[in-house]
């Protein structure tokens, strides 16, 4: 590697997709399902504005904006929103440490959320925010995108899979939900006769909680080979923080637009 491109690794936010459209479809759809229906109305008519009819419509907008959208300054100022980076092995959200300026998924969601309750802005900045929102509390759930290893969300962590080199971040984007083969329609169904408790409404816990898996669950493999057996235990793991972060979605919507 030489010593430019190195710089440049460094330099580089992270690339990935958090859960990938799949892991984000299933989460706004099983937030969607446990809404308070007083709020549905709201909701919809913030969609509306999208141009959207359901919550997973929007779920990877934030994505598109990160990576194709026209609107270069949307795109830079809110990049850095994607993940939180932990210091340490502690996992202790310190925000004057790891978000500076409000500049991580933790911050964002608080900020967005508060934006989207306040029925004095325009319709255009909620309905903005609940697209932020949607996404951001599925990132937070992705324990890579809540890491404290210096690896970039392990972008820079090479593994093998299927004789292949990739990452490990991209193995968490697409292969531990999606490995299982099947649309994210059906993936819903088949998670949605379980939810759980939302528990308190903090971000900041949740990306801990995030963080801890990552350290401690196995996340990281020891010989850096990916095969179908650690998928099959990852894939728990993944589908649990789907449906937290699913009822803690629901959990601030129904707070926001109640």
């Amino acid at each position: 590697m030489t010593l430019v491109l190195a710089l440049l690794l460094l330099a580089a936010p992270l690339s990935a997709h958090a859960w990938g459209p799949l892991g984000h479809r299933l989460v706004a759809e099983l937030a969607e399902r446990q809404l308070d229906p007083a709020i549905v109305p709201e909701l919809h008519r913030l969609l509306d504005e999208s141009g959207a009819s359901s919550l997973a419509e929007v779920a990877n907008w934030a994505d598109d904006v990160r990576e194709g959208s026209d609107d270069g300054e949307l795109a830079r100022r809110t990049k850095r929103m994607h993940f939180v980076n932990f210091a340490d092995s502690r996992c202790r959200f310190e925000p004057a440490r790891i978000c500076a300026k409000g500049q991580c998924a933790v911050a964002a969601i608080e900020s967005y959320a508060k934006l989207l309750a306040d029925r004095s802005k325009p319709d255009s900045e909620r309905a903005q925010a609940l697209r932020f929102l949607v996404h951001f509390v599925g990132d937070v759930h992705q324990p890579l995108h809540a890491s404290y290893r210096p690896d970039r969300g392990g972008n820079q962590f090479q593994v093998r899979y299927r004789g292949q080199g990739t990452n490990l971040h991209a193995i968490w984007d697409s292969r531990v939900l999606g490995s299982l083969g099947i649309g994210w329609q059906r993936y819903a169904r088949r998670l949605g006769g379980r939810t759980v408790a939302a528990g308190a409404l903090l971000p900041e816990a949740w990306a801990e909680q995030s963080c801890r898996i990552s350290r401690d669950d196995g996340v990281y493999p020891l010989g850096r080979s990916i095969d179908a057996a650690y998928l099959e235990r990852m894939r728990p793991i993944a589908e649990l923080q789907v449906q937290r972060a699913a009822a803690r979605l629901a959990a601030l919507l129904n707070r926001a637009l109640g």
